[in-house]
Order: C-alpha cells, then sequence, then structure tokens
C-alpha cells in the first residue's frame, strides 16, 4: 500500500510542526518513503506547492517526477468515476465544477486506479458547498488518513542524535 499525500500536508508541515529549518527528518522520512515505494504525492499538487515561489516550492521543484506521480492510463477510468461520484452526490453545481478543477480530484483518482490511501488534513463535511476529499473517499470506498494517522502506522520516528 502506498500513500498519496494531499498538499495541506505539505503546506501545513512547512508551516507549523515540521519547519524545514527545524525538523528535517520529517522531510527525510518522506524522501526514505518514496525510494521504499510508499510514499507519493501526484504532479498536480507538486505544481501547487511550486507555484508559491517560498522554501516549500524550492523542496518540491527539487523533487523527481517518482515523487510526484503523473498520470497514467490507468487513472482514466478513475477520473470518469470520480467525476460521475461528484456530479450525483448532491452538490451544488459551483462544488462540482470547482472540485473537477483542482488536484483534490485527481489525487482521488490516482488513488483509486492505484489502490493507494489518501492522506490529507481534511476532515469530511455535510456541506453541498465543497467537495472534500475525505468525503470523496468515503463516496469511492478509498482508504483516508490524516498524516499522523500514516505516521503513526508507519511508526515514523524523529529522535535527536546524543548531544555532544
Amino acid at each position: 500500500m502506498a500513500y498519496l499525500l494531499d498538499a495541506d500536508v505539505f503546506i501545513r508541515a512547512k508551516n507549523l510542526h515540521y519547519g524545514l529549518d527545524f525538523c528535517p527528518a520529517f522531510w527525510d522520512w518522506l524522501l526514505a518513503g518514496n525510494a521504499a515505494g510508499t510514499v507519493f504525492s501526484i504532479e498536480k499538487v507538486g505544481d501547487e506547492l511550486q507555484a508559491v515561489a517560498d522554501e516549500l516550492s524550492g523542496w518540491a521543484a527539487a523533487r523527481s517526477d517518482g515523487f510526484f506521480l503523473r498520470p497514467d492510463a490507468s487513472a482514466f477510468p478513475a477520473l470518469a468515476a470520480v467525476s460521475t461520484w461528484a456530479n450525483s452526490g448532491g452538490y451544488e453545481s459551483a462544488a462540482v465544477s470547482t472540485f473537477l478543477q483542482v488536484a483534490d480530484y485527481y489525487l482521488v483518482a490516482q488513488a483509486q486506479a492505484g489502490g493507494h490511501t489518501v492522506v490529507t488534513h481534511e476532515i469530511p463535511s455535510a456541506s453541498t458547498r465543497k467537495i472534500k476529499i475525505p468525503d470523496a473517499c468515503i463516496g469511492l470506498a478509498i482508504k483516508c488518513m490524516t498524516p499522523y494517522e500514516m505516521l503513526r502506522r508507519e511508526r515514523a520516528r524523529f529522535v535527536l542524535g546524543a548531544r555532544p
């Protein structure tokens, strides 16, 4: 099983708990997970991160295509399935239109196509004004969890070395 990380995972990590300057172990863990074939994101998330022009955009730009996955032919049927779900879910037309234009749509579809788990800070919502990633995952039977659940499941450890 592989994890596909939403943009908010990277953004909140940088801005809050795992700043690139004081918690490099988190970012190293992501790269090690990627090298092991378990931690990824998608090209559209990489594009979102690189558009901001900050230290995170530099980090994202330094990643190869092997970290931010491009959709392949297997994603096309999943894109159709996610679109069908969004259009039949009782959401306002503006919510559906927005969802189908942002990375969330592609993230959910790629997770479905590859049997991956989506990792996001978003929480389910009963609102019909915005489609949230967890709601799409629930509706399409895709596993979804928070970054903290992923880190615990994978037994990530960010331990300080011995002090001199």
